[in-house]
């Protein structure tokens, strides 16, 4: 009777994701026990490999035998290596050409990183495997991302244009609608684990970028789907009360209303299980350490509560893209004061902004005058709130807004370059943003993330392909031509010292020290790369010379 109990109990996870076909299963849920069973013991040196893998066989056999083999001299490497397809490996393993000319081999690697469809009607329910099908041909950053992102994507897509690919970024703007449409907004990326959280909303810019190619019919072709992403990311906002958070929006004590990251999701990171188990574990020892309340009951839900905001800050910053950065920790140094979700970023409203504009275009070509004039008013209210809330005078530079605090951040990073590149700031503060970059983020190697040097991604010494195209095109937007071509300049110059030594195009840089490596995070750096391909290739039609 006990075999059986135990058998159950690792084929529960089973019967309650058949009560919900609908929803795409997490590993974690599909596998239950055997999940996190692989995930801390360490099976796999990178958390993100099991996710990936697909099974060998039916789900239900695999975790029967699991049930009925586990107990004292049991193989658990061995079980995962017999029953489960390992993900391929990095795609660049395969491509061991290296061109002299950077361009060329760029143009010629878009088809090491493209993904065939992978979507039939057959293949709609996961089947064990973490991967969400979709529709059309898509591009991969590379490495360990063997999956499409979303915000990734815009800026692979400005290296796709300048290649001529102009079917296949159609094919990636369809993909996103197909997701909004299915999934109700733009995931992280095409795997379950993601369904959770979006990204930095940049598919109004997708649609931008594809209809400077094909003409303003795109934005009627596209409307629909940048209001479904517009309705996600303002979801709560006709009910929410002063004061508070709701989601992904943050209505403040005088009725203004900006956004925040947010993840629908508590529990650890699938992905990330692991580091995520063991930061957490260390808080709430910590917390348990610190206080007294009157009972084990009254601690376990202090602790539980603990577990849970920590994972929710954790998943909020990987939604925004910076996993992880010292803007997001209440002392600016250690991840353990991870507080994301307390935080108004200004790049997220800037993006929204930019969508707000794009949606009121869109209407205005599709003669919906009336309802382009709202959402024309929606920017404008907007940019308000960021000039208020974001601007400071003093130190002539846009900050985060702490809303839990009532106050602004107080740390300099590239987020703050965001208003210039959504021309929302006014000549004067786009020259005192320029004087504060350039004392402050300008590197040898191009523009800074932070100053903060925390062993994290996001923070000194690295700098990343995305910011670069949004502090360039931002300073050109004010006219700081020569600003721009110096960023430029070093970044450019950058990935081609890297790439003479290695090969090479990585997916972030280390440009406080151009000998040395970017670093940092939870993983090793990748190489491929998607984004710093397209910043590439585009950076260069804007400075061929450079």
């Amino acid at each position: 009777m006990k075999r059986i109990l135990l058998i159950f109990l690792y084929l529960a996870p089973l019967l309650l994701i058949a009560q919900q076909p609908q929803l795409p299963a997490t590993p974690a849920k599909i596998y239950g026990q055997l999940f996190k069973d692989v995930q801390l013991q360490g099976i796999f040196t990178d958390s993100k490999t099991f996710v990936d893998c697909t099974p060998k066989r039916k789900v239900r056999d695999i975790m029967y035998d699991y049930g009925m083999m586990k107990g004292p001299g049991f193989n658990l490497k061995k079980f995962v290596s017999d029953n489960f397809e390992l993900p391929p490996p990095p795609p660049q393993l395969n491509y061991i050409q290296p061109e002299k000319n950077v361009s060329m081999h760029i143009k010629n690697l878009w088809s090491v990183l493209k993904r065939k469809t992978d979507y039939s009607s057959s293949n709609q329910s996961n089947n064990g495997s973490s991967l969400l099908p979709l529709p059309n041909y898509y591009i991969v950053p590379g490495g360990r991302f063997r999956e499409v992102y979303y915000w990734d994507s815009y800026f692979t897509m400005l290296g796709l244009k300048e290649s001529g690919e102009t079917e296949l970024i159609e094919n990636m703007v369809k993909n996103f609608t197909y997701q909004v449409n299915t999934y109700g907004h733009i995931p992280n990326g095409n795997r379950t684990y993601y369904l959770s959280r979006s990204n930095p909303p940049f598919f109004s810019l997708m649609v931008e970028l594809l209809a400077g190619i094909k003409g303003n019919a795109v934005y009627k072709a596209y409307l629909p789907a940048m209001e479904k992403e517009y309705a996600y990311w303002m979801e709560g906002s006709n009910v929410i009360k002063r004061g508070t958070s709701l989601k992904h929006v943050v209505k403040l004590a005088d009725g203004t209303l900006l956004n925040r990251y947010w993840d629908a999701d508590t529990s650890l990171r699938p992905e990330s299980y692991k580091e995520d188990y063991e930061l957490t574990e260390s808080v709430v020892n910590e917390l348990a350490m610190r206080i007294k309340v009157s009972s084990p009951e009254a601690l376990k839900k202090i602790l539980n509560d603990k577990r849970n905001k920590v994972n929710l800050h954790l998943r909020s910053a990987v939604e925004s893209g910076w996993d992880f950065s010292s803007r997001w920790f209440a002392d600016q140094q250690n991840l353990s004061t991870i507080q994301t979700a307390d935080i108004i970023p200004v790049d997220l409203n800037c993006l929204l902004y930019l969508l707000e504009m794009n949606i009121s275009k869109a209407k205005k070509i599709t003669g919906l005058n009336n309802s382009s004039t709202v959402y024309l008013q929606k920017a404008n209210n907007r940019k308000a709130a960021i000039l208020k809330y974001c601007w400071n005078s003093k130190e002539q530079f846009f900050y985060d807004y702490n809303a839990a605090a009532a106050s602004q951040s107080q740390e300099i990073t590239a987020a703050g370059l965001f208003p210039l590149f959504a021309k929302i700031a006014t000549p004067s503060q786009a020259a005192g943003t320029e004087a504060t970059a350039k004392k402050h983020l300008l590197k040898p190697g191009g523009m800074g993330t932070t100053n903060e040097h925390t062993g994290q991604q996001w923070d000194a010494p690295n700098g990343w392909a995305p910011l670069q195209w949004i502090s360039i095109i931002g300073f050109n937007n004010y006219g700081k031509n020569e600003t721009a071509k110096e960023i430029a300049k070093r970044w450019l110059s950058l990935n081609e010292k890297v790439y003479a030594a290695t090969g090479k195009l990585m997916e972030k840089y280390n440009v406080e020290d151009i000998n040395q490596e970017a670093g940092g995070g939870q993983y090793p750096s990748q190489d491929g790369y998607g984004w710093t391909n397209g910043v590439y290739l585009a950076l260069k039609k804007l400075f061929p010379s450079k």
